[in-house]
């Protein structure tokens, strides 16, 4: 079953994006470079509760 993540920018710690993910394939956090409006460029968004 896929579950609503919410994404985190690692480097000013803003919660910017939502998405879904199959838990039962992904054990690990999720992890994916994107754009960060507070910081105005590309960074790491990783996976939070």
């Amino acid at each position: 079953m896929r579950e609503i993540i919410t994404l985190e920018c690692t480097v000013c710690k803003n919660r910017n994006y939502t998405t879904t993910i199959n838990k039962k394939k992904h054990q690990e956090k999720f992890e994916v470079n994107k754009f960060c409006k507070f910081c105005r460029r590309h960074t790491k968004h990783r996976e939070v509760k």
